[in-house]
């Protein structure tokens, strides 16, 4: 029963402070945090929560679905194609962060520990407080919100790296040994296998069922996943949060990621709502006054720090002073990574206990001042604008443009090759070594409860073998028949011993994954293993259904990467693949809109002849949801259809006039176009009398149509096409007002003069 009462009351008190701050016209996030620390028991005066403890779970739940939507808004694709800059702004911040941080709790005389603590606290920003603010004000599509997204993902990526050296150093032992190495190595394998496997399973999964995915299945399969991802994150030694944003950017790539996004928006405010209320009540009002001095120094350290060293690190990283500055005032508050690793300082028994109080009331300040700080960057601009020189300013802006730019070399051919080996070496290791794993571990115990050891043991190798004998073959071929491995082959003899010795170290690490299973199992003389190893490696590569499973599975995942993008360019939101290519040859494609009231409306393609009058050609019509690629002569254009058309600047201009001007003009007399019923009796001499209703013309030559035919007080018939008319009839008939008049005229007898 605590828990609801502590959430009603959580949720009404969060619902009028946040109607008072959207009247008042300021973030919501910052009326949350008022109204935690209303509800707060630090708060005499007013009502408390009971059980903050369930509150705080909820509140992890909300973290969690955060970062889950985070994910499905910034997918790691985003972030690769990025290059080094996201890494280069966020390693400057870090580093510049805890230097400062370590400065002012020496000013402050400090324990060493809590200054070393206290310094990896300020280096970490909220990835959660700057998206919601960053929501909040409409500046979450921006070009400089997702510079610092990629940031503040890497931030939280390394600070597990953090976690793990401030650990080593509170244990006395060396922070740069193999612990750290081994940290940073796990979790890049851990992030690269996530992504391969997810990439390839969860869009495979979503397709075979989208035809039993209603809105609530959907829904709930999407929760799930997140919430199992996050059980896997736990259980290798990361954070729920972490794993729940993995999820989120798998899902980014599938063509369900709108979908998803939107239904779970209403959960994730919810729960984002009892996140920052939470984050309000671990204020102290105690805590504020002894500490004052400490906090506002902290505060000032973090706005003034980020604010220079941000936009330092984001210049570093290759954008120009106003783009830096606005993405580095983003920067300046800590969250919740800073409570982590207060936790960790306090588990440890390190730390002062009086450091985690005065990092919440720091983080909140901090969280209060973010949206203030995200608008003052541009005047910040302006005003720096009017008083440093205007040549140091140009400097300025030009040193971030000019930065990253790509050398030539980057771009050779050698460049090119080694990056796709590389890449391809890295992945499908760990691939191998994660079936490798699962199969040692798990499946070879299970299989010696069936078989005698040494009969187990080989089956599981073999077994073993055959799973990774695709990602072996695919890590030896991948590169040796591209475009940059024939041109430098051909190019010059020089270049052939490398070219060589590149398959040959590719061969050796697949000869190393086979050496160690067979060595694990069956002890073997080394001359042995290794014989085998060469014999296996041959027959994968001679073997043309592993070239083809390899084809196959590479296709797969490039199809599930860019299902998204696939999905973009059917719905005609983004260009083709081969837009690109049209328009080094003059040539591009536009998308032009039929208008409503188009005379072309209802013409075929052959008769309005678009491709002889002005040269273009109609490659693709969206219609609704229908894609009608390469449409025939016989397709009817219809009002509102989408074209996609080939043509060149002056063709597409022209036809885009021609589809804009030549539309029906506007009815003068549009007040004469009302529809009227009118009642009609057919009286003796009537020149519809025995005539049927398909005879007499009404509708062709009157433009009337007759809706009914009365009989008795109250009946109203629909009158049969082939009834003839008698005398006494009683018409209903429906027209404008000059054709019933016309009509009337036409049908009724003379008058006689009498």
């Amino acid at each position: 029963m605590n828990l609801i009462t502590d959430l009603a009351l959580i949720l009404v008190v969060a619902a009028i402070v946040t109607l008072v701050f959207k009247k008042l016209r300021q973030p919501l996030v910052l009326g949350y945090i008022v109204a935690g620390f209303l509800v707060s028991p630090h708060m005499p005066y007013t009502m408390s929560v009971v059980d903050v403890g369930d509150i705080h779970t909820w509140a992890d739940i909300g973290v969690t679905f955060l970062l889950f939507s985070l994910g499905l808004d910034f997918s790691f694709k985003k972030i690769l194609k990025m290059g080094m800059s996201p890494v280069i702004a966020a390693l400057t911040i870090i580093f510049c962060m805890m230097v400062l941080g370590v400065m002012v709790g020496h000013t402050f005389h400090w324990s060493r520990m809590d200054c070393i603590f206290l310094g990896g606290m300020l280096a970490m920003s909220s990835t959660t407080i700057i998206y919601k603010a960053l929501d909040d004000l409409g500046l979450r599509q921006q070009k400089f919100a997702g510079m610092v997204m990629s940031v503040l993902i890497l931030e939280d990526i390394l600070a597990i790296v953090m976690m793990v050296m401030l650990s080593a150093i509170a244990q006395g032992s060396s922070p740069d040994g193999g612990q750290m190495v081994g940290s940073v190595l796990k979790i890049g394998f851990f992030l690269v296998l996530w992504f391969v496997v997810g990439i390839f399973l969860v869009p495979w999964f979503l397709r075979s069922t989208r035809k039993l995915m209603s809105d609530e299945t959907l829904l709930v399969v999407a929760i799930g996943l997140c919430f199992l991802m996050s059980v896997v994150s736990t259980l290798v030694g990361f954070s729920s949060a972490f794993g729940a944003f993995v999820m989120g950017s798998i899902l980014a790539e599938t063509v369900e990621a709108d979908k998803i996004a939107r239904l779970v928006a209403p959960v994730k405010d919810l729960f984002g709502a009892i996140f920052f209320v939470s984050v309000g009540m671990l204020v102290e009002p105690e805590i504020l006054v002894r500490y004052a001095g400490p906090i506002v120094a902290l505060v000032a350290t973090i706005i003034l720090g980020q604010g220079i060293f941000g936009t330092a690190g984001y210049m570093l990283g290759g954008q120009p002073l106003k783009q830096a500055m606005r993405c580095g005032f983003c920067m300046a508050q800590i969250g919740e990574f800073a409570f982590i690793i207060a936790s960790l300082g306090l588990s440890l028994g390190v730390i002062s206990k009086f450091l985690y109080p005065v990092v919440v009331a720091v983080s909140v300040i901090t969280t209060f001042i973010t949206p203030y700080m995200i608008r003052s960057a541009e005047p910040c601009y302006n005003l720096l604008g009017h008083v440093a020189p205007k040549g140091l300013m140009a400097r300025l802006d030009s040193f971030g443009s000019s930065s990253l730019q790509p050398t030539a070399e980057e771009n050779s051919a050698w460049s090119r090759l080694l990056r796709k080996m590389g890449t391809a070496t890295l992945i499908y290791s760990i691939l191998t070594t994660a079936a490798t794993w699962l199969m040692l571990t798990f499946f070879l115990p299970f299989v010696r409860h069936l078989l005698p050891h040494w009969w187990a043991n080989g089956v599981c190798g073999l077994c073993t073998v055959l799973i990774i004998a695709p990602f072996l073959r695919a890590m030896i071929m991948k590169g040796n028949l591209s475009d940059e491995f024939r041109a430098l082959w051909t190019e010059s003899r020089l270049n052939r011993l490398p070219l060589l010795f590149t398959v040959l170290a590719r061969t050796a690490i697949a000869a190393a994954f086979l050496f160690y299973i067979c060595n694990y199992l069956a002890r073997f003389n080394n001359a042995f293993v290794i014989t085998l190893a060469i014999v296996v490696i041959v027959l994968m590569l001679l073997s043309r259904r592993l070239k083809k499973q390899s084809a196959r599975m590479e296709q797969l995942f490039r199809e599930n990467l860019r299902s998204r993008d696939i999905e973009a360019q059917v719905n005609g939101e983004a260009c083709p693949s081969y837009a690109d290519k049209l328009t080094a040859r003059d040539l591009h494609i536009a998308d032009l809109t039929v208008p409503e009231d188009s005379r072309m409306a209802g013409k075929t393609l052959k008769e309005l002849r678009w491709g002889q009058t002005f040269g273009i050609l109609v490659c693709s019509i969206l219609r609704g949801r229908q894609r009608i690629n390469i449409p025939g002569g016989s397709t009817m254009i219809f009002p509102g259809d989408r074209l996609q058309a080939i043509g060149s600047d002056e063709q597409l201009t022209a036809f885009g006039q021609e589809l804009r001007n030549d539309v029906l003009p506007e009815d003068a007399e549009i007040e004469k176009r009302a529809m009227q019923l009118r009642k009609m009796v057919l009286r003796k001499g009537n020149t519809l009398i025995g005539k049927t209703v398909a005879e007499s013309g009404i509708r062709e030559q009157y433009d009337c149509m007759i809706v009914g035919i009365e009989e008795g007080q109250k009946d109203l018939t629909t009158i049969n096409p082939n009834h003839p008319f008698t005398e006494g009839d009683v018409l209903w008939v429906v027209g404008e007002e000059d054709s019933l008049r016309s009509l009337s005229a036409a049908i009724q007898p003379p008058v006689k003069n009498r």
